[in-house]
């Protein structure tokens, strides 16, 4: 997932579609990049879970598919959660790893 959003134009894409479901042509239009271009650039986003496509008509419509934000959420929920547990420790045993004496 993350090598997906790694491209600047596939995160571009990206978050246009979190401001809501959009065809190949409306994501092309606020781009300085073709319609086959955002299709292939869609596929990879699609590939790696973070979009889905749903058929209208005979266009296809993409949209941020919540399982894949849900699951990129979770992999920085991780590193935030063990920077806070690695502050709170340092925190609580000061920079030469000591425990704090508690006070009475």
């Amino acid at each position: 997932m993350l090598e997906a959003l790694g491209d600047g134009t596939r995160r571009t894409i990206f978050e246009l579609l979190a401001a809501g479901p959009r065809s190949v042509a409306q994501i092309a239009d606020g781009l300085p990049v073709s319609r086959p271009a955002v299709s292939q650039h869609l596929k990879v986003l699609k590939e790696a879970g973070l979009v889905s496509a749903t058929a209208v008509g005979t266009r296809r419509v993409y949209a941020v598919d919540p399982a894949g934000l849900a699951a990129v959420r979770a992999y920085f929920d991780r590193f935030w959660h063990q920077s806070l547990a690695a502050f709170a420790q340092a925190a609580e045993g000061g920079a030469t790893g000591n425990p704090v004496e508690e006070r009475s």
